[in-house]
């Protein structure tokens, strides 16, 4: 629905003849072809409908691809025709716990009294994976587990229809300016100016939708990061070699890519991989359509 909005606000912006064209197809039932409408419709007008998606091939005609979608945006009564995104993207009391747990469980990073209570606390539950396997192995059930979690908390906590919205107002005010600039239109750039600073709200919503599962993967995945680096730094793991792809045989703590260790690198590496295909397998969908 936040969709068609975006796209009726487009395209009556750009002409403002099309809000009776919108209306006039509002009143038709059924399909309609271009022969039915020419009276009311100019060729360009018909033509930029079904570009945008407004009108969708029925078969034997066209029609409104969201009759009330179209609707609710014609309704909307915004002065400046500036569709507003409804911005429910606060942080709830968890989220924000989250957030303070993640923060203060990078102190394990460089405080090691915190890194040893949290990585003997967490081998209680990855020893016995650890004793069943090598090293690499367990990074690599680690790498599965954590990309996993990450795709499921990401196509559930944020929302992908509004990022959508919000990268397709950004997209077409900045459209609209350059074509206010080839034409030397000062007083539609000054609209467009102003419109883009009342706009700056819509930005730190997409930040919001996008760091709000972040905190809660921090939460998951930086005690598991610290039980791999407590094992590397005080359970001999650290001087044991592995044979890598590329890199033949190296210790896990060696620096292979400039500071970038091999347990590091080997964690990535699985990390993104299996992260892919978790999401082509479970179909889920973490990115903004547009």
């Amino acid at each position: 629905m936040g969709r068609t909005a975006e796209k009726v606000a487009e395209i009556t912006r750009e002409d403002a003849s099309m809000e009776g064209a919108l209306e006039f197809l509002l009143e038709r039932e059924g399909p309609v072809t271009w022969s039915e409408v020419s009276d009311e419709l100019t060729s360009g007008q018909w033509g930029r409908l079904i570009e945008k998606g407004v009108l969708t091939d029925a078969g034997d005609g066209f029609e409104l691809a969201d009759p009330e979608g179209v609707s609710d945006a014609l309704a909307d009564d915004d002065d400046d025709g500036v569709t507003e995104i409804e911005d429910d993207s606060s942080w709830s009391t968890y989220d924000k716990l989250a957030a303070l747990g993640a923060v203060g469980l990078f102190a394990g990073y460089s405080i090691s009294s915190v890194r040893n209570a949290i990585g003997s606390t967490i081998d209680t539950v990855l020893g016995p994976v650890n004793s069943a396997l090598p090293f690499y192995g367990v990074i690599l059930v680690l790498a599965v587990f954590t990309g996993l979690y990450t795709s499921l908390l990401q196509a559930n906590l944020m929302d992908t229809d509004k990022m959508a919205a919000y990268q397709e107002r950004m997209k077409d005010m900045k459209e609209r300016r350059e074509q206010a600039k080839e034409q030397g239109d000062d007083e539609a750039l000054e609209e467009i100016q102003q419109e883009q600073m009342e706009a700056m709200g819509d930005n730190l919503g997409m930040f919001k939708e996008q760091f709000r599962p972040m905190v809660w993967i921090m939460l998951l995945t930086i005690p598991v990061f610290l039980w791999m680096y407590w094992m590397i730094l005080t359970q001999g793991v650290g001087s044991l070699e592995v044979t890598m792809p590329l890199l033949g045989t190296v210790e896990w703590q060696r620096g292979v890519l400039g500071p970038l260790q091999a347990w590091i690198l080997w964690y990535f590496v699985c990390s993104m991989g299996f992260s892919q295909l978790i999401r082509k397998s479970l179909n889920l969908q973490t990115t903004p359509t547009t």
